[in-house]
Parts: C-alpha cells; sequence; structure tokens
C-alpha cells in the first residue's frame, strides 16, 4: 500500500489519462468538450492537499469526472449566442452568428447592412426581455462573464442565472427566427 501512496501526479496521469478521456468521448458529443472536462478534473486532482491519503485515485478521478460531465449537461442548457438563431446544433444549417458579427465588413456592404439590422433587431428584442434576464444575458454574451461570475454579481443561485438566461435565449431565438430566415441561402 504504502507504493500506491507513493504515486505521483504524474504516474496518475499516465495511468487514467487516456482511460478517462475515453470515458468522457463517449458521454459528450463534441472531441473540445470532453478535453475541458478532464481538464477541470485534473486541476481539481491537482488542488488535493492530500493525495497521498486517496485509497483509490482511480475510484476517485471517475466520480469527479462523472460529476463534471453533469455540470457540463448543466451548463449546456444555456445557451449561447451562437445557437441563438441556429438553434438546434445537430441541424444540417448552423448560423455561425457570432463569426459573422464580428467579421471585417469594410469591403461588404450586404454584410454591414445585415450586421446593423441584426443589431437593432437584437436591441429592440432585449428591451422585451424582464430587466433581470436582459441583464443576465448581456452581461454573459455581450460582456463575456461567466454564468458563475454573474451569479456571484448579482448574489444569486447558479441555477437562477442560467434559468435566466435560458427564458432570454428561447425569447431571442423566436424573436430573430424571421432574420435567419430571411438570410438563409
Amino acid at each position: 500500500m504504502a507504493e500506491k501512496n507513493s504515486r505521483s501526479f504524474t504516474d496518475i496521469v499516465k495511468t487514467y489519462g487516456s482511460q478517462l478521456l475515453r470515458f468522457v468521448k463517449g458521454r459528450v458529443k463534441k472531441t473540445e468538450d470532453a478535453e475541458d472536462i478532464l481538464q477541470e478534473v485534473w486541476y481539481q486532482f491537482s488542488r488535493l492537499t492530500n493525495m497521498d491519503e486517496l485509497e483509490n485515485a482511480g475510484a476517485w478521478l471517475y466520480a469527479v469526472t462523472r460529476n463534471k460531465i453533469t455540470d457540463s449537461y448543466r451548463k449546456k442548457k444555456s445557451e449561447s449566442l451562437d445557437e441563438l438563431i441556429a438553434g438546434d446544433e445537430d441541424s444540417e444549417s448552423t448560423f455561425p452568428i457570432r463569426q459573422l458579427l464580428l467579421a471585417d465588413d469594410s469591403n461588404n456592404p450586404e454584410l454591414k447592412l445585415f450586421k446593423d439590422i441584426f443589431w437593432d433587431e437584437l436591441m429592440k428584442a432585449l428591451e422585451e426581455l424582464p430587466e433581470k434576464q436582459r441583464r443576465v444575458f448581456v452581461l454573459n454574451e455581450l460582456e463575456e462573464k461567466t454564468l458563475q461570475e454573474i451569479a456571484v454579481m448579482e448574489n444569486e443561485n447558479l441555477k437562477t442565472i442560467i434559468s435566466r438566461k435560458g427564458y432570454a435565449v428561447k425569447h431571442l431565438r423566436i424573436r430573430l427566427r424571421s432574420l435567419y430566415e430571411e438570410l438563409k441561402f
């Protein structure tokens, strides 16, 4: 047992790294998400002050990994601006709205016009939202604050913030759907 306890962080990563990655990939859609989750697991593991006291590092790692996957699903309920108009991630036609809005429109008057119309419509739709939902959406999507940061700022439960963002996204998706439909090629 003394040999088990003296295993280094590096040894544990070598032993469980690829196993955990396969485990996560089997439960999430995107490889990037799987890698992010695994990075969070390793970060949490590296922060353990009593690593030597773990009787079974593998069991601990799998338990934490399952929890991180669950957390990831909860976060997915809160959709991003990219999904606002496109709708389902699995749909054939996804509209990369964020990339389009950040694209250089100096040589493309149609793109500039679209961006102006989109921002106009987005601002009108945001004004229709209750103040708290609007604030969460603006802070998260436009000011790029995390939902956790917003929860702390607003002194609210994270689930409340996620819920507000979800309601805002649903409203905006419905409200801006016709604009998206007009722009489909």
